[in-house]
This record gives C-alpha cells, structure tokens and sequence, in this order.
C-alpha cells in the first residue's frame, strides 16, 4: 500500500510537491519557533555561572544584568570606587569582580577589570575562563582577548590594540599614543566572553588621562601615565560570590539599602527569570503565528486532495474493478496523506538545520550568543508529532470519500 501511494504521489508530482512545500515551511517555522527560544535561554542561562550577586547602579535588574553580563545596552550611572571597595570589604564576601564598560575596539567591548576576571569567573556549569594562547594580563597596557575578537581580526599574541573612546562600531577618537599589548587570547566559551576585549583598570585609567568630555585636551606619554594615581575613580558594575550562599539575601538587602549611594543588587537567575517574562508575549505571539502557518499547511493539502479526486474517479474505479476494495482504497488515500505529512515534515526539519547552522556563526558574531542545532528535544518530537497526527487526520476526510465511490463512478463519462 505504501509503495502504490508512493507511486501515485510520483504522478501528480507537481501538486504533490508544493503540499510538502507547504508543509515544510510550516514545520520550518513552528519548529524552530521552539528550537531558537530554548537554545536562546540555554545561551543566556550558560553566560554566567557561579555569581551570587551582580551590583551596579540603581535601576532595573534586566537593565543591569543585561550591560554586566551580556554587554547589550548602557549603564544608567557609575558605581564610585569607595563604595566598591567597602561592599568588598564586607563579612562573607568570598571574592568579588570589578567591570568597567565604556570603551570599544574595532565594534567589540572593552572591559576593564582584574585579575580576578581570570580565577573567578565561570559560565555554563561552573566552567573557568581557559586561556588558548598566552597568559593573562600583569601589566598596565597588557590585553587579553575573546575567540571570536582574534578570529574575527585574526590577532595573536604580541600584536597592538588601540582602544577607541566610546562604545559605537565607529569612533573617531583613538586612544593611539597608548597602544595595549596583547598577551592573551581565551578559549571560546559561546558567551559574550568571546566578544569582549579585556584590559587593566589602571590601563583604562591610563588612556583616559588628559581626556575630558570625549576630546583629548593634552598629550601624555607612556611614562607619564604610569606616573600618575591610576585608581579608578569609578565602576560600571561588579559580580560578587560569597562564602555561603546563606547570606546572599542578607547582603543584597544591605546593598539595596545602601546610604552612600543608590545601588542595586540582584541575583543573576532571578533577573533572567525576569527578562523571560518580559519576552513571553512576543513568545506566544511568534508560537501562534507559527501555529496558524502549520494549519494553513494542512488544509492545503486537504484542499489539494479533495479537488484532486475528481480527477481521480477513472484511476480509483480502475483499482476498484483489479480487486481493491472500498477499505483499500480509503488506506491508500489515507496512506498519501500521512506520506505527504512526513515528507513535509523531512524537509521542513532540513530547512530548519541548514537555516540553523548558517545563522549560527551570525548569531554569535553579533549578540555573542551560541546556537547549538542539535537533535530534537522531547517537546520538538512531540509538536513534530501532533503535526504528523493532524495531517493524519486531515487525510480521512478524502479517504472517507472515495470509500464511497463505487465502480460506476468513475468508468462512465459525465457530460
């Protein structure tokens, strides 16, 4: 049965084949509707790993989660280095990671940070930064670099950076009597980790001095820089892990409460929590459209099945008078349906691969964020499922018809 609905589905090839080109898209985009919103939280939920708290200047967590961890967006104010260094002095507190965004370097982040950056940080399940080549920073004007920066610029160990004011893909303010050297590239993470340009503060510090409102207002030399107070006078943001987990409520409450200045402590799961919520809608939104495609798909193929009938009335009687009875001929018709649905649903899931792995590279590229196309998940085969199922379904009411039809139906000639 299955290789005589083969056979007939060979002869109307061309309707045939714009159903399973319906189908497909419809799969295309259902399936990869969920596809990319589970691979996108599982991208987001690996960033970070292993931070109790993430502190910045008083604003919303999204806001604040989103320029510390994944360098999307601006800070709304700085963080002074007083009340850095007093937080960090609190009883608990195990380690903490000083940030400092503002800059760029050809279109990717430079951030300004410690060597604490290199022992502490972690991402995924609790996976420590790993150096490919060189060894991390120990000098002022000393750089280590994420994957994607070096193979996007192609840099290797020894050659120069000149940071660039402001964090726009294009800057005409260069930092260029101060050049860094690179000493360090990271192993890819498939975080924004792999984007981000990593420099001393004192460095930042450095290449800021003689600077004012974004405009260079006099020369420095090396050894001048070197010579002056490179403290940083204040921080974007910083992460914190603590000694026991216990107290991180007790310290994000004293932090939120904070006299010295308005600041904003929130835990990293929380606050992605949160940005989930915030994207359900649009979720929801994507998931129905998808869902409205992948019917429209199947009544296509209704459509073009009921219509083909009538023109099939001689092939069916024929099968009728060789022997085939009402029940085979309601199977073969049943039989089509299904093989149109599956092989609709073949191509759609091939689509949807290929369309993964080319934007794959895009996506890490542009947001630092990782898409693993790999094989469907449980809730993908149930939803590829439920498609396979209702193009079943669909394919019983041409199938009840031509159970129906008898002999005579289809060997006389109707004017």
């Amino acid at each position: 049965m299955l290789s005589l609905a083969l056979r007939s589905l060979w002869a109307r090839r061309l309707t045939a084949g714009l159903t399973v080109a319906a189908i497909a898209i419809s799969v295309l985009l259902l399936v990869g509707v969920e596809k990319i919103r589970v691979e996108l939280k599982d991208s987001f939920a690996r960033t970070i790993s292993g931070t109790d708290l993430i502190v910045g200047a008083r604003s919303g967590q999204v806001n604040l989660l989103l320029y510390s961890v994944f360098r999307l967006g601006n800070p709304t104010n700085n963080i002074s280095w007083e009340s850095y260094q007093r937080i960090r002095e609190q009883p608990g507190v195990a380690w903490t990671i000083p940030l400092s965004l503002g800059d760029s370097h050809q279109g990717f982040r430079v951030l300004g940070t410690n060597e604490d950056y290199f022992r502490h940080y972690a991402y995924g399940r609790q996976q420590p930064l790993v150096l490919a080549e060189g060894r991390p920073f120990a000098d002022t004007f000393e750089a280590v670099i994420g994957a994607e920066v070096a193979r996007r610029l192609g840099y290797r160990p020894g050659d120069k950076l000149v940071i660039a004011h402001g964090a726009g893909n294009t800057s005409f303010s260069l930092h260029e009597d101060l050049p860094f050297t690179l000493v360090g590239i990271l192993a890819p993470t498939g975080t924004p980790v792999d984007r981000t340009v990593h420099v001393r503060l004192d460095g930042l510090e450095a290449i800021h001095l003689g600077w004012q409102s974004g405009r260079r207002t006099r020369e420095l030399t090396r050894e001048d820089a070197l010579a002056a107070d490179l403290t940083p006078a204040a921080l974007t943001a910083f992460l914190v892990g603590l000694e026991n987990k216990v107290q991180t409520f007790q310290l994000q409450r004293a932090i939120n409460q904070y006299r010295g200045e308005p600041l904003s402590a929130i835990l990293p799961g929380t606050a992605l929590h949160e940005l989930w919520s915030l994207m359900s809608l649009a979720e929801k939104a994507m998931a129905f459209i998808a869902l409205f495609v992948v019917v429209a798909g199947l009544l296509g193929m209704l459509t073009t099945l009921l219509a083909g009938l009538s023109a099939r009335r001689r092939e069916l009687a024929i099968l009728r008078s060789l022997g085939a009875g009402p029940r085979h001929l309601f199977a073969l018709l049943a039989m089509e349906a299904a093989t149109l649905t599956a092989l609709g649903m073949f191509f759609g899931l091939l689509l949807l691969y290929l369309a993964l792995t080319l934007a794959a590279p895009l996506v890490q590229a542009g947001y630092g964020l990782q898409l693993y196309p790999g094989l469907p998940t449980a809730g993908e085969w149930r939803l590829l499922g439920l498609i396979w199922l209702a193009g079943l379904l669909i394919g019983l009411l041409p199938a009840a018809q031509a159970y129906r039809y008898s002999v005579n139906d289809g060997m006389s000639i109707k004017q």
